[in-house]
């Protein structure tokens, strides 16, 4: 069985993280899948959104760290491993159409960074949620700083940075770490009704306002505008205003 597996259930597909034993704990063989799990996604267009998941009741407890005296055992060796994880989770950013991270369990270090780099971030209540790079003496990567920065601010950042300390899911909803809170038994459930819900909407709109959101952030009107043009000469937005007028829900390809 692989330790990081696609699962495809049109409109949804799954990228499950499957080392139960470990708690899930990224080697890096799995960092080094995830650019070729992304790009089987971005091949079928019967995907519409992509749910990344934990097998054995937990998300990630991070990078594996039985793994650092190789991976970490000179600098072409980290530069080396540093790189596959920054691919893994540029690959996940880089995906076209909405990715939903569903945390439980341990969401830890690495494992955040997953979540970090997908667009949404369920949470159980229960789930435990920490940066402890500091008590390892690491730093948190230029990817995974980034987005942690964008998501909750640079004063949030530096306390999760500086203390490596674990925030309840009600502080870290108020920060902007996750997005969505539900009881463990009913997570799944929340995740994949939303997921769904936004599978039958116009993904021309959807994977638009995707691209959209990552033009703000960079500061890129020029783009903005474009992909606001596009839309408007396009076949969903024809279909959408058609069923307006017609007075029943729009069909869109």
């Amino acid at each position: 069985m692989r330790e990081i597996a696609l699962e495809c259930e049109p409109p949804l597909a799954r990228i499950r993280l499957d080392r139960p034993d470990r708690r899930n704990a990224m080697s890096l063989a799995m960092w080094r899948a995830l650019p070729e799990i992304c790009a089987d996604i971005e091949a079928r267009a019967d995907v519409r959104v992509v749910i990344v998941e934990g097998a054995g009741g937990h998300f990630c407890a991070g990078a594996d760290i039985s793994e650092f005296d190789v991976t970490f055992g000179d600098l072409e060796a980290a530069r080396t491993y540093l790189d596959a994880i920054e691919a893994g989770l540029e690959a996940l950013v880089a995906l076209d159409r909405p990715v939903i991270a569903m945390l439980e369990g341990n969401a830890i270090g690495g494992g955040l960074a997953i979540g970090l780099s997908c667009d949404l971030r369920f949470c159980a209540d229960d789930a435990h949620l920490a940066i402890p790079p500091a008590k390892l003496g690491l730093l948190y990567g230029p990817v995974e700083t980034r987005r942690l920065v964008e998501m909750v601010g640079p004063a949030h950042a530096r306390d999760l940075l500086f203390s490596g300390r674990r925030v309840t899911t009600q502080e870290a909803l108020a920060m902007g770490l996750i997005d969505r809170r539900a009881p463990a038994s009913e997570l799944r459930g929340a995740v994949e009704s939303y997921a769904r819900e936004i599978a039958v909407l116009s993904q021309a709109s959807i994977r638009g306002a995707k691209k959209a959101v990552e033009a703000v952030m960079k500061g890129d009107a020029a783009s903005l505008r474009g992909l606001v043009e596009e839309a408007a000469m396009g076949e969903d937005f024809r279909e959408g205003r058609t069923a307006f007028g017609d007075k029943r829900k729009p069909r869109f390809g």
